[in-house]
């Protein structure tokens, strides 16, 4: 199997790298060697790997910057996913690709299930809404795992933001009116490959192709989040000048930024783990592993 894996040096795309190996010849990518933002480079390059699948967990995620770049992150978000998409469908691949939390407008009182409307706040999450939408009408095969809080091991994230702020300031704000569930990008590419390989195995006429909601279990905020790391680091050694019973929780009002966020981010992934019998753990077991490498 020919694999073609965008957004090698993301988060996620890192860890792809690593679960992805043992299933085929992996042809990895980031932005010197196709930008993605250019709708004839994306194709050009299909055209020229050919590849049996793809899988694109690139994305332009910079949430409050894409409000004053919609047309970029357009072109990233939605554009770049549809052409992968019609070529997908051209060749007869097929294409897993990772959507956001951030296409609901957080307004609901339960977790977001795969079918309920979608109401995107900020240009992040209607450019990501689009390119699901878009990518679901080019390619019949398709996979969209849909996720939140993408922390990992590799590259800049909330987890590392916070022991670099605990050590250097004398006082934390974090929001505490915002929910979700943190989850671990080993989580997300160890699933991935647990699914691809299963594929080859079973054959592709027995994948449940579609949109799932892929998330760690049980739920947070960013306040809980932010403890949780500072909490693991105090326990590890590691001399912060903020310790977590001094992070104050504040309102979002409190902490307006450029793009609005939902309040309620979490997600059900109930038909994700019954589709694929696949259990998901929760949220603090996959951080500890991320803390582990990085403290």
């Amino acid at each position: 199997m020919k694999i073609l894996l965008t957004g090698k040096n993301g988060q996620l795309g890192f860890e792809l790298q690593r679960t992805l190996a043992p299933l085929g010849h992996i042809f990895t990518i980031d932005i010197n060697e196709c930008n993605l933002a250019d709708p004839e480079a994306v194709r050009a390059l299909i055209r020229k790997v050919k590849p049996d699948l793809i899988v694109n967990p690139a994305a332009y995620t910079a949430v409050d910057k894409a409000e004053s770049e919609p047309e970029l992150a357009k072109s990233v978000n939605s554009i770049a996913p549809a052409i992968m998409a019609e070529e997908a469908q051209r060749i007869n691949a097929w294409i897993i690709h990772y959507s956001t939390d951030y296409v609901f407008d957080g307004s609901s009182t339960r977790p977001y299930l795969e079918t309920d409307s979608t109401n995107p706040l900020n240009v992040y999450g209607v450019t990501k809404r689009d390119g699901d939408l878009a990518l679901q009408q080019a390619c019949a095969r398709h996979l969209i795992f849909r996720t939140s809080w993408v922390v990992g091991a590799h590259g800049n994230n909330f987890a590392k933001t916070m022991l670099r702020l605990a050590s250097e300031r004398e006082s934390l704000s974090i929001v505490n009116d915002q929910f979700g569930a943190p989850t671990s990008a080993a989580l997300l590419a160890d699933t991935t490959a647990q699914i691809i390989g299963r594929a080859q195995r079973d054959g592709l006429d027995t994948l449940p192709f579609g949109l799932y909601n892929l998330t760690a279990s049980d739920v947070t905020t960013w306040h809980g989040f932010a403890c949780f790391v500072l909490e693991q680091a105090q326990k590890n050694g590691l001399s912060l000048k903020v310790k977590p019973e001094m992070v104050k929780p504040i309102a979002t009002a409190d902490y307006p930024l450029p793009a609005k966020r939902p309040a309620n981010s979490q997600l059900d992934t109930t038909l994700f783990q019954s589709t694929f019998g696949l259990t998901l753990p929760d949220w603090q077991d996959g951080l500890n592993h991320i803390l582990q490498q990085i403290l």
